[in-house]
C-alpha cells in the first residue's frame, strides 16, 4: 500500500477556517497529524498608528465569538497607560459582562458545536450533525441551549448596546451603568440557568459513563496547565496573577505577575501555520507546551470560591490520582463548570449595592509608556500589550490570544486521536470527525488567533471573469 496524504479541510463547527492533514505510512497507518491555521489578519500591525483609547472597540473587532474577551483584556492595558485604578462598581459591571461573556460562549459550545457528537454519535449522518440535527433529536433541550446562550448575550447587550461589538468598557472604566431594573431582571434568571447548566452536566456525565474507556483516553497526554488564579489560587477569570503546574502537578509558575508574561513564555513560528506556538521558556519549544483555557483553569487552581461549581469541581479532581485531568474531552466538564460558576458569580455581583452606581470612569492627562492587560477569556488566557508614545498613540502590539496558548496542544490532540483509530489504511467519515473532535475539545476561535510574526508567506492571485490568471503576487 502506497503512502498517502489525508486532508480534513474545513475543520468543522469551529469559529474560523482551518484544516488537518494526516500523513499514513506504507500500511496506512497515521504517521502523522498537523492543525493548519489557514487565515492570516495581522491585528498587531494594523493597530500601530491608533489612540489607545480605541483599542478597546478596535480589537473587539478580531472576534464575533469573543469580543467581550478582547474589549477588557484592551481596556485593562489601557488602565495600565493612563495608571489608573478603575472605580469599584466599574471592576463590577466589567466582570458581570465577562460573565455574560462566559455564558454565552460556553453555552454556544457544548450545545452547538459540541454535543451534537455525544448526543447523535460520532459516525452518525454529517448531513443532521449539528444544530439542525439536535433540534430534531431533542427540540426542548435546543431550546434551553439557545435560551442560555441568549440569557448571556443580552447581559452584553444591556451593558454594552449591542450583542456583538458591544460599547462597555474604556480605560479608566464603564460607559454604561446597570439600571435596577435590569439588575432585579437577570437576578429572576438565575435559577432556570444553573438548572439547565446542571441538566448538561448530567448529559455530559451519562455520556462518559457509557463510554468511559473511550473518553479516558481520547486525546490523552501530558502537559502543563496555565491560568490565571486569586491570592488564593482559586479560579480567577477577571483579574489575578498566573499559575502553571507542569504534568504532575509540580508548581512552575506561583503567583506570577500577568503584566511579565514575556519573562516565561515566548512564541515559536512553524512555517505550514499562521498561528504561533507559545511555549514555556525554561522547557523550550516543545517541551514547554501547555494547555489553557477550561481544563489548563481546572487543573491549575486549586478550588472555585462559588458553592455549587466547587462542588462540581470537587468531583472533577477526583478523575485523576492527582487532580490533574489529561483526556481533552473533559475539556467539555470544566467548559460546564466553567459557566455553573458564571452564573453564580452573575448573581453576586448583581446582589452588590454598587452594582448599579453611575460611578464609573476615571481619567488622565500623563501616559505610561506601556500597558498590559490579562484576563481568562473562554477559550484560555488572554494577553494584550501595547506600547504607546507621549501622545498615547500606539506604537507596538503584542496580543497572546487564548486559542494561540493551545495551539501546540491541539496539534498533539490531532495527532494522537489520528494514531489511535486510523489503521491499515481504513479511514471512515466517522473516524476524520473523530480527528475533528479532538481539536473542538479546545473550542479554538481561529479568527483571533493568527497574528503573524515577522514575515509570512502570501500568494496573491489576480483572475479574469473566465478563471485565467492575470497576475501573480507574492510576498
Amino acid at each position: 500500500m502506497a503512502s498517502k496524504t489525508i486532508e480534513i479541510n474545513p475543520v468543522t463547527r469551529v469559529e474560523g477556517h482551518g484544516k488537518v492533514t494526516i500523513q499514513l505510512d506504507d500500511a496506512g497507518n497515521a504517521v502523522s497529524a498537523r492543525f493548519h491555521n489557514t487565515q492570516f489578519r495581522g491585528f498587531e500591525k494594523f493597530c500601530e498608528g491608533q489612540v489607545f483609547q480605541e483599542m478597546p472597540n478596535l480589537t473587539a473587532r478580531i472576534c464575533g465569538i469573543c469580543p467581550v474577551s478582547h474589549q477588557l483584556a484592551s481596556a485593562k492595558a489601557g488602565d495600565a497607560i493612563l495608571g489608573k485604578e478603575p472605580t469599584r462598581p466599574a471592576k463590577l459591571l466589567r466582570e458581570l459582562l465577562h460573565m455574560g461573556q462566559f455564558i454565552q460562549s460556553h453555552a454556544l459550545h457544548f450545545f452547538h458545536l459540541a454535543s451534537p457528537d455525544f448526543l447523535l454519535g460520532f459516525d452518525s449522518d454529517p448531513a443532521t450533525r449539528n444544530i439542525i440535527g439536535l433540534i430534531g433529536a431533542d427540540p426542548a433541550l435546543a431550546t434551553e441551549a439557545v435560551k442560555l446562550r441568549s440569557l448571556g448575550q443580552t447581559i452584553i447587550k444591556k451593558l454594552g448596546g449591542k450583542k456583538v461589538h458591544m460599547n462597555a468598557a474604556l480605560p479608566g472604566g464603564m460607559t454604561t451603568a446597570l439600571s435596577a431594573e435590569d439588575r432585579d431582571y437577570f437576578l429572576k434568571q438565575m435559577d432556570w440557568a444553573l438548572a439547565d447548566t446542571q441538566l448538561a452536566i448530567k448529559i455530559f456525565k451519562e455520556y462518559v459513563a457509557a463510554n468511559e474507556s473511550m473518553v479516558n483516553s481520547f486525546a490523552k497526554f501530558p502537559s502543563a496547565y496555565l491560568s490565571l488564579v486569586d491570592k488564593d489560587n482559586n479560579l480567577a477569570l477577571y483579574d489575578g496573577n498566573l499559575r502553571l503546574v507542569d504534568s504532575k502537578g509540580v508548581v512552575l509558575e506561583d503567583q506570577f505577575d500577568p503584566s511579565k508574561y514575556l519573562d516565561i513564555i515566548a512564541e515559536y513560528v512553524e512555517d505550514w501555520s499562521y498561528m504561533k506556538f507559545p511555549f514555556y521558556k525554561s522547557l523550550g519549544y516543545p517541551g514547554g507546551i501547555y494547555r489553557a483555557g477550561p481544563l489548563g483553569r481546572l487543573n491549575a487552581c486549586t478550588g472555585i470560591t462559588t458553592p455549587l461549581a466547587n462542588a462540581e469541581f470537587k468531583l472533577y479532581k477526583k478523575l485523576s490520582p492527582n487532580g490533574l485531568v489529561e483526556g481533552s474531552m473533559f475539556f467539555h466538564y470544566a467548559r460546564l463548570i466553567e459557566i455553573i460558576y458564571a452564573i453564580e458569580k452573575t448573581r453576586e455581583i448583581l446582589e452588590d449595592k454598587d452594582v448599579t452606581s453611575t460611578d464609573l470612569q476615571v481619567t488622565s492627562t500623563k501616559y505610561n509608556k506601556h500597558g498590559v492587560g490579562v484576563v481568562e477569556a473562554p477559550r484560555g488566557t488572554l494577553f494584550h500589550d501595547y506600547w504607546v508614545d507621549e501622545t498615547g498613540k500606539i506604537t507596538g502590539v503584542n496580543l497572546i490570544v487564548a486559542t494561540g496558548n493551545n495551539n501546540a496542544a491541539m496539534n498533539r490532540s490531532v495527532y494522537e486521536v489520528a494514531h489511535q483509530y486510523i489503521k491499515n489504511g481504513k479511514v471512515t467519515e466517522g473516524i476524520l470527525n473523530r480527528v475533528e473532535a479532538a481539536i473542538r475539545c479546545y473550542d479554538p476561535c481561529l479568527s483571533c488567533s493568527t497574528h503573524a510574526l515577522g514575515q509570512m508567506p502570501l500568494h496573491i492571485q489576480l483572475r479574469a471573469p473566465d478563471g485565467q490568471i492575470v497576475q501573480e503576487l507574492y510576498s
